[in-house]
């Protein structure tokens, strides 16, 4: 009986090899929290540049901030290219509702067109640097406004590149209402650049 016991349990032990299962201390998705410890990073390297902005705007005289030597910010431009960013994140919440109501074609077509929306907003923000008049080195305003700026532009490059792939992936087939984590996370990425957008715009632009 007990050869037979220690015989069965050689047997279980046959069938796990490797090390044990990692133990899943949170029901968070690995991806989702993976990408939410993300985003928090990037609040802090944001926050970054927002202190040094907020410290050229009390050192200056009179608070001086923008215009300088005659040159200003597009604050119109600007304007218009946060309506684009805040489009975007409308429809790419429609893209994800369609998915999960089994809607193909509503999700390729939100997704197609958050894509393109985007690239707007870089082609925009770019135009912007082309014709706005000074450069990063002229002044310190400047430097701010380029590195924060520009550290934005960096993420939605990235944000693009995310939602690139997940649109490929939509006319090919690849998601389904029981299998779109792959449009969640980017989707929650793609809202964090549209929420720092906001603040950067109401921070530089308009303040």
């Amino acid at each position: 009986m007990e050869a037979a016991s220690i015989s069965a349990t050689h047997a279980h032990d046959d069938h796990h090899h490797g090390p044990p299962p990692a133990n899943r201390s949170s029901r968070v998705e690995p991806g989702l929290l993976g990408m939410l410890l993300f985003i928090i990073s990037e609040v802090m390297v944001f926050g970054a540049f927002f202190t040094a902005y907020f410290f050229i705007r009390v050192v200056t005289p009179d608070h001086t901030w923008f215009p300088i030597d005659g040159k200003d910010l597009p604050v119109a431009v600007a304007g218009v290219n946060t309506a684009i960013l805040l489009s975007s994140s409308l429809t790419l919440h429609w893209a994800q509702t369609a998915i999960k109501n089994n809607n193909r074609f509503g999700f390729q077509a939100g997704m197609l067109t958050t894509f393109l929306l985007g690239l707007t907003f870089l082609f925009i923000q770019i135009n912007e640097y082309a014709h706005i008049g000074f450069r990063p080195q002229d002044h310190a305003q400047a430097t701010i406004f380029f590195g924060l700026t520009g550290l934005h532009g960096a993420h939605v490059t990235i944000g693009l590149v995310l939602l690139g792939m997940v649109t490929i992936r939509a006319f090919k087939g690849h998601y389904s209402p029981e299998h779109h984590h792959g449009v969640e996370i980017p989707g929650i990425y793609w809202h964090f650049v549209d929420i720092m957008w906001v603040v950067v715009y109401t921070t530089i632009y308009v303040l």
